[in-house]
């Protein structure tokens, strides 16, 4: 049975640089097998219905294809309805009451391993604070991602996979339009 996920795209149409029409995009998850395909904002957040078979291979389908059509190397991270849901009930900063314009979460392709997590250095970027739970990073960052130590670069390295960062705006308003 089809269920909702979110695609979430690393590093397009952001300050200009790996421009990637959202309709080209959107056709090639149609392409892909994929339902009801359609975009969030212009930086890549593309909402969709599949089947289990359908979902296990898109994000490296749709990374295949747009290195062969674009040029670009660009991770896709994906989540469903219900991990999304999970990722806003679990946010602590949220519950400790953060204003939300300070809060971003980094979704990662995979879930790391403690050995890897205890390297990361909780002084790397002052005032901001993060905590990794599961497949996510919560990020408190006061004076915004642009000022930040704490990267997609940072992470990769640090923990071995592959990560993309919204703000909670944004994953607030995917789970909305998830819900539709």
């Amino acid at each position: 049975m089809p269920s909702t996920h979110v695609a979430l795209l690393r590093g397009i149409n952001l300050a200009g640089k790996n421009r990637l029409p959202m309709q080209d995009l959107i056709e090639m998850f149609e392409n892909g097998g994929c339902g009801g395909a359609a975009a969030y904002i212009q930086s890549g957040n593309i909402i969709f219905t599949a089947a289990p078979a359908v979902a296990s291979r898109i994000a490296a389908l749709i990374t295949a294809q747009i290195k062969k059509r674009f040029g670009f190397d660009i991770p896709v991270v994906l989540r469903t309805a219900d991990e999304l849901k999970e990722v806003i009930s679990n946010n602590p900063f949220l519950k400790a009451g953060v204003a939300e314009k300070e809060l971003h979460v980094m979704f990662l392709a995979d879930a790391p391993d403690a050995g890897h997590i205890r390297t990361l250095d909780p002084d790397r970027s002052p005032p901001d604070t993060y905590q990794v739970r599961g497949k996510e990073i919560y990020l408190r960052l006061p004076n915004g991602m642009g000022r930040s130590k704490l990267s997609n670069q940072y992470f990769d390295s640090k923990l071995a996979t592959v990560s993309t960062a919204r703000n909670w705006r944004t994953v607030t308003a995917l789970i909305e339009l998830m819900k539709a």
